[in-house]
């Protein structure tokens, strides 16, 4: 699934593109005043989906500012103004679905180029001494040591193995809940890297069922908490990208915010808290909103 942008920007050329012949084409047996309203009426319906908290543009259509008309108005002085300032709307529509679209190119190839950052190095190849050429007496006498040193960490691995495996695993007969609120339970008891596999599972198995949205967030949230922001600016993005709607979207982009400045790349950061505004103003919780407005002002973004 395309980022909303994109959908915005195909939605609004492809209205276009059907509208402008519209109102070019003059049929002889259709009058004046009812293509005008069609054209009126699809412009609305581009406002629309172009725009689905609002249209910028006002409904009630005015002659242009500045249009100079005879004295005296008559139907077709009327019309004319009209289709001038359909024309002047068209073009603003065009201009804003194309701005859209160059942010959201600009944004995937940073998200593009943090991919491929993230991948990781060749494996290198040993060449410290072979077993052959170490004489038997100093491994013996370094057997010990080497044991007594992997038997603490043997014994916390082993710990952390019981501590994980007390996790209740959740059966309500409901598969895609139960994977994420496992997930979840193992992320609130600061299991992190056990999270993250959960969570992971989750989101291959279900991720388009309801808890999809949560499941991919929360494993961002697994990975900033674990220390791991470029993972987590990976996984907030894409939940973002593909779930525009679900209950999630607004709080993955809220937090890929934060892990950019991580990152220490607070112009990203700026360019994603106004993304931010602009799909979810208005719908924000407290919490998100004032979220945003630190991060604002830790990366210095402008008004």
């Amino acid at each position: 699934m395309r980022q909303p942008l994109k959908l915005f920007a195909a939605v609004g050329l492809a209205a276009l593109s059907q509208t402008l012949p519209v109102a070019a084409h003059a049929a002889d047996d259709v009058p004046v005043e009812k293509r005008v309203d069609r054209i009126e009426k699809e412009l609305r319906a581009v406002q629309r989906k172009v725009f689905p908290g609002g249209a910028p543009v006002e409904p009630e259509i005015t002659a242009a500012p500045g249009a100079s008309l005879p004295p005296s108005s008559t139907p077709v002085t009327d019309l004319i103004a009209r289709v001038t300032s359909l024309e002047s709307q068209l073009a603003t529509l065009t201009g804003q679905v194309e701005q859209n679209s160059y942010k959201l190119r600009q944004m995937e190839d940073r998200l593009d180029k943090m991919k491929a950052e993230l991948m990781p190095p060749p494996p290198q190849i040993s060449t410290g001494p072979s077993a052959s050429t170490t004489p038997a007496a100093s491994s013996s006498a370094a057997a010990v040591p080497q044991q007594a040193a992997s038997a603490a960490p043997a014994a916390a691995s082993e710990a952390r193995k019981a501590a994980v495996a007390a996790i209740e695993r959740p059966s309500t007969g409901d598969a895609a809940q139960d994977s994420y609120t496992y997930g979840f339970r193992l992320w609130d008891a600061k299991f992190y890297p056990e999270a993250q596999v959960q969570l992971k599972t989750a989101v291959e198995k279900y991720g388009n069922s309801s808890f999809g949205s949560r499941a991919q967030n929360l494993l961002g949230r697994a990975y900033l908490d674990d220390g791991k922001p470029a993972l987590a600016s990976v996984a907030f993005y894409e939940n973002y990208q593909k779930r525009p709607e679900g209950d999630r979207a607004a709080q993955s982009l809220t937090y890929l915010g934060e892990a950019l400045i991580q990152l220490n790349k607070p112009a990203d950061a700026c360019k994603v808290y106004s993304e931010l505004d602009q799909r979810y103003g208005a719908t924000l919780t407290t919490d998100l909103r004032a979220m945003a407005d630190k991060g604002r002002t830790r990366a210095k973004c402008g008004r």
